[in-house]
C-alpha cells in the first residue's frame, strides 16, 4: 500500500448515525478534540456499525500521547502495557481503549516485539492487520476516512491484509488466528494472497506469545461463533499445532459430539446474550473427551468406574491437555474446570439416582457446574429434567 490520502465517505454514503456510537466514546473523542488533538473511532467498532451489528468495543485512536491522555482524564485514565502502550479511560460503566497513532515498518519481516513509535493517522493505518479494521470514523464531521480500501472490502465481504500478507503474518503471527476469527464471525471470503500466506507461514504461529493466542481462543469461545472457529482451526491445521489433544478429538470419530457442545455454547450466547465463565468454556472442550474416555474404560473393565476413578481420569486428562498445548491454561481456570467436570458425575451419577439433598463445598463453583449441566442438557435433552430438579433444589437450599 502506498497512500495518497484517504477516501472520504459522508453520512449519506455510510448511514452511520452519531446515536449509533456509544455516548461515552463520543465524549472522549470530543474532549480530545477540544484539547487540540486528532481523535477518531477506529477498528472493529466502525466495521461492526457498517455491518449493522452492535459493536462490542468502541476503540479510539488519537494523536495525543499516553501521558497527555492521562493528563486530560486524570484519575479516570489508567496507562497500561509495555509492548503496546495505551490508555484505558473509564466513563460511567464503560472502559474505553484509547491508543496513540503508531508508526511501523510495514515492509519488515521481523517479529514485532514493541510497538510504541508514535506516528500519523496514515502511518497508523499501515500497521493494522486487515483493511476492514483500518477505517476511521470522525463523529464531528460524520465522515469515514479510508486509506486502504476497507470500506469497499466490507461491502464485498472480503478479508484482505494491509500490505504483503507473508510479511504481515511474520511480523505478528497471531494475525493468522485473527483471520480465522473474522472469517468465522462474518463469513467473509479470504483474499487469495492471504489464504496462500496463511498456509506457508503456519509454523510462524509458534513464535507468538502463548497468552495472546489463548486470549483469541477464549474470545471466540465467548463470541457465539466458536463452532465455526474450531472448524476453521481444524481445517487449517492450526488446531493440531496449538492444541493437539483437541485436534485428535475434533478430527476423530467423535467429532460430532465435540462440535455439539460448541454449538450448545454458541446457542446460549446468542439466545441469552450472556458470556459463560471461562472454566465452563474449557469444560465444554474437555467434557466430551472425558465422557468418551470413561465409556471406553468402562467397556474395557466391564464394570462401572468409581467416583475416585473419574476424579483421577479428569485430573490426568487436564494435565495432558495443558502440558501438550502451545498455550497453557491458567491454573485457576484448570482447577475450576476440574471441579466442573467431576461434579457432573455427582449431578448425574453413572449408577443410581442423583442425591438432590447433597451439599457442595463451594456454592460459586457449584453454580458453574450446574450451568454446565444445562449445556449438557442442550446436547442431550434427556438431561433436561435432571437439570431442572437440581436447579430447583439449589435455589431452595
Amino acid at each position: 500500500f502506498r497512500l495518497v490520502g484517504p477516501k472520504i465517505y459522508t453520512e449519506t454514503d455510510h448511514c452511520i448515525k452519531s446515536g449509533d456510537v456509544n455516548k461515552d466514546a463520543l465524549e472522549v473523542i470530543f474532549r480530545l478534540k477540544s484539547a487540540g488533538h486528532t481523535a477518531y473511532l477506529v477498528g472493529g467498532g466502525v466495521r461492526d456499525l457498517l455491518l449493522k451489528k452492535q459493536p462490542k468495543d468502541f476503540d479510539i485512536s488519537t494523536s495525543a500521547r499516553p501521558e497527555q491522555i492521562k493528563e486530560l482524564f486524570g484519575r479516570r485514565c489508567l496507562l497500561i502495557g509495555q509492548r503496546f502502550r495505551l490508555a484505558h479511560v473509564r466513563m460511567g460503566n464503560h472502559v474505553l481503549e484509547v491508543s496513540t497513532f503508531r508508526a511501523g515498518d510495514a515492509d519488515s519481516s521481523s517479529l514485532i516485539v514493541r510497538d510504541n513509535r508514535w506516528g500519523t493517522p496514515e502511518e497508523d493505518v499501515l500497521r493494522r492487520d486487515f483493511t476492514m479494521n483500518a477505517l476511521f470514523y470522525d463523529p464531528t464531521t460524520h465522515t469515514i476516512l479510508d486509506y486502504v480500501g476497507g470500506y469497499q472490502d466490507i461491502h464485498d465481504r472480503l478479508l484482505r491484509s494491509i500490505g504483503d500478507p507473508h510479511l504481515r503474518f511474520k511480523q505478528d503471527p497471531v494475525r493468522m488466528i485473527r483471520l480465522l476469527k473474522f472469517r468465522a464471525r462474518f463469513n467473509f471470503h479470504v483474499d487469495a494472497k492471504c489464504e496462500h500466506a496463511m498456509h506457508t507461514c503456519q509454523e510462524e504461529i509458534l513464535k507468538s506469545a502463548p497468552a495472546r493466542v489463548l486470549e483469541e481462543v477464549f474470545k471466540m469461545l465467548e463470541s457465539g461463533y466458536s463452532a465455526n472457529f474450531f472448524l476453521l482451526l481444524s481445517k487449517s491445521n492450526f488446531l493440531e499445532i496449538l492444541f493437539p489433544c483437541f485436534h485428535h478429538f475434533f478430527c476423530g470419530k467423535d467429532k460430532n459430539i465435540a462440535f455439539s457442545y460448541l454449538n450448545a455454547i454458541d446457542e446460549i450466547h446468542h439466545k441469552y446474550d450472556m458470556v459463560l465463565d471461562r472454566a465452563e468454556l474449557l469444560a465444554g472442550l474437555v467434557f466430551p473427551i472425558l465422557e468418551q474416555e470413561l465409556i471406553a474404560l468402562t467397556e474395557h473393565r466391564q464394570m462401572t468406574l468409581s467416583y475416585g476413578d473419574i476424579v483421577h481420569l479428569s485430573h490426568s486428562l487436564l494435565r495432558g491437555i495443558t502440558t501438550s498445548s502451545f498455550a497453557h491454561f491458567p491454573k485457576k481456570i484448570v482447577a475450576i474446570t476440574h471441579y466442573i467436570l467431576t461434579t457432573q458425575y455427582r449431578l448425574t451419577p453413572q449408577s443410581g439416582k442423583p442425591r438432590f439433598a447433597s451439599r457442595f463445598s463451594s456454592p460459586q463453583d457449584f453454580r458453574l457446574a450446574l450451568n454446565f449441566l444445562n449445556i449438557r442438557s442442550q446436547v442431550n435433552p434427556e438431561l433436561q429434567e435432571i437439570y431442572l430438579s437440581w436447579k430447583k433444589a439449589h435455589h431452595s437450599s
